[in-house]
């Protein structure tokens, strides 16, 4: 069994659950799954986030890489309370919300995910998930660390009865250790139709602290991000149309 928060080419198990937002991360750990399970189901959350542009950019992904089943389930709950710029018409600010955290922090969000996941995996007969969880190149948000991933995993246990296993590839990687996996998963396709921007934007803004994030990364691994090259093309053929 491979360490989970690390990116070890092996076969691990028939089937997984994917939780797939339509991201760049998401989708590069959804081509990573591709190569070390049999059978992939993905999973989506619509949960009245600003950039819902990221459902279709699922939508597509899933189609691409051909899992099993691709699931979008509706989570209106974390829209009724609020309380960040991914669910608020507000400005997106990097510091200043409590714990000094980015006010796009959602608090609770991956917490209930992968509770909803594992739900799935339960009625699957399945015992892996693998989400795009990061703690190197990341906002600081407390639910993507992998010891609040360790205890969630026991708890799930506990209270289901049925082992879960969270893989997390990129936990423990830069952002442009992460293009350079994409490309050896044979993701940088599909990263061409993923979707980042906070703003919700094609192309994307390129200001957000999602897209500096993502930019970084690929100027850093030396490799030009596929979805500005798919918005270049779609410039020029609508220039000569």
């Amino acid at each position: 069994m491979p360490v989970k928060g690390c990116a070890i080419r092996e076969r691990i198990a028939p089937s997984a659950v994917v939780l797939l937002s339509g991201g760049q991360d998401s989708t590069t750990c959804l081509y990573w799954a591709k190569e070390r399970f049999e059978r992939l189901y993905a999973l989506t959350f619509d949960y009245g986030q600003r950039h819902r542009i990221e459902l279709e950019a699922a939508r597509t992904i899933a189609q691409m890489a051909g899992v099993a089943a691709h699931r979008i389930l509706k989570v209106s709950e974390l829209a009724e309370l609020g309380g960040s710029a991914l669910l608020e018409d507000i400005p997106i600010q990097e510091r200043g919300g409590r714990g000094n955290l980015p006010n796009t922090f959602v608090p609770g969000r991956n917490l209930l995910f992968l509770v909803l996941a594992a739900a799935w995996a339960y009625q699957l007969e399945c015992h892996d998930l693998v989400g795009g969880m990061c703690q190197t190149d990341y906002s600081g948000y407390p639910d993507c660390r992998r010891a609040t991933l360790d205890a969630l995993e026991r708890a799930i246990e506990l209270g289901m009865e049925w082992t879960i296993r969270i893989h997390t590839p990129l936990m423990f990687l830069t952002k442009a250790q992460s293009v350079q996996l994409a490309q050896e998963v044979g993701a940088l396709d599909a990263l061409a139709y993923s979707h980042t921007c906070y703003e919700g934007r094609f192309p994307p803004c390129g200001v957000c602290p999602a897209c500096r994030l993502r930019a970084r990364g690929f100027e850093e691994a030396g490799i030009e991000d596929p979805l500005l090259v798919r918005a270049r093309q779609l410039y020029a053929s609508n220039q000569v149309s």
